[in-house]
């Protein structure tokens, strides 16, 4: 499966704050510990970041490191509302590299990242049972979204909910015989106009979204050790076992035999 160094990246908080400013407040010049990522929802403010200055407003994400100095100032015309979280961090892997986002990025207001900052902002303060396990998945789901913001360029948030109903089909019955007008027909469209929707919302043909899942979850069955590539083919709703190695190597660039552990291998497999 595809990975990057940030997949390694786990975080551990330090403190979160959703911050309402007075129109006086000010943050007094202090040196930043681990990580420090201010995301501001409303109003303006002035931070002072190495002895630059930034004028950032809703919509602007501040990420700062370990021995930054900052300070700041908000403005009595448009007080600043923000939500801020300090973080330190250890790493799953030797492969691991350090978090690396712009000091400053102009993402705009989100609102599923609004959202998820909210939930971590209620389970910081609440500090129920577990509230640190569960603090610590929503950050890395923000620090998730973010990357595919600023890092990746991607844009994942909610789309069309016809086409996301679909998508939550095929991943359930992505075994079965699917056509796309039966998936058009599920959500009352025309199958050319249902296509289209389709591609602008995934990147992707309805064909191409299908063979996608049906090779990821295949990949998945053989990695486990437990099945032959024919039979994970089968499973996985491809009934010509040549089509499958065909289809596997134009996605993941090596044949799927390779995916099966090298104590599970089964002599009688294709290469």
């Amino acid at each position: 499966m595809k990975e990057t160094p940030i997949d390694n990246f786990v975080p551990h908080i330090n403190y979160q704050v959703f911050r309402k400013c007075r129109p006086d407040w000010r943050l007094m010049p202090c040196s930043v510990k681990d990580y420090d990522f201010t995301y501001i929802v409303e109003g303006k403010a002035r931070y002072t970041i190495n002895g630059a200055a930034h004028e950032l407003e809703a919509g602007d994400l501040l990420c700062l490191t370990k021995g930054t100095e900052k300070e700041a100032v908000t403005y009595a015309h448009s007080p600043m509302c923000c939500f801020a979280v300090n973080f330190s961090a250890s790493y799953s892997s030797i492969k691991a590299a350090p978090l690396v986002f712009p000091l400053v990025s102009h993402i705009g207001l989100r609102q599923d990242l609004v959202n998820l900052f909210r939930e971590l902002t209620i389970s910081w303060t609440e500090q129920q049972n577990g509230y640190i396990f569960k603090s610590r998945a929503l950050l890395m789901l923000i620090l998730h979204r973010l990357s595919e913001i600023v890092l990746f360029n991607i844009d994942s948030a909610p789309g069309d909910y016809r086409i996301k109903k679909v998508t939550q089909y095929i991943s359930m019955h992505f075994s079965e015989k699917i056509s796309v007008k039966a998936l058009a027909d599920m959500v009352h469209l025309h199958t050319t106009y249902f296509g289209y929707l389709f591609k602008q919302d995934t990147g992707m043909t309805v064909r191409q979204y299908l063979t996608k899942i049906r090779v990821r979850n295949a990949e998945n069955m053989l990695q486990s050790g437990n099945f032959m590539v024919r039979e994970a083919a089968d499973l996985c709703g491809f009934s010509d076992v040549t089509h499958f190695y065909r289809l596997f190597r134009a996605l993941r660039g090596f044949p799927p035999s390779r995916c099966i552990p090298q104590d599970r291998s089964f002599p009688d497999e294709e290469e």
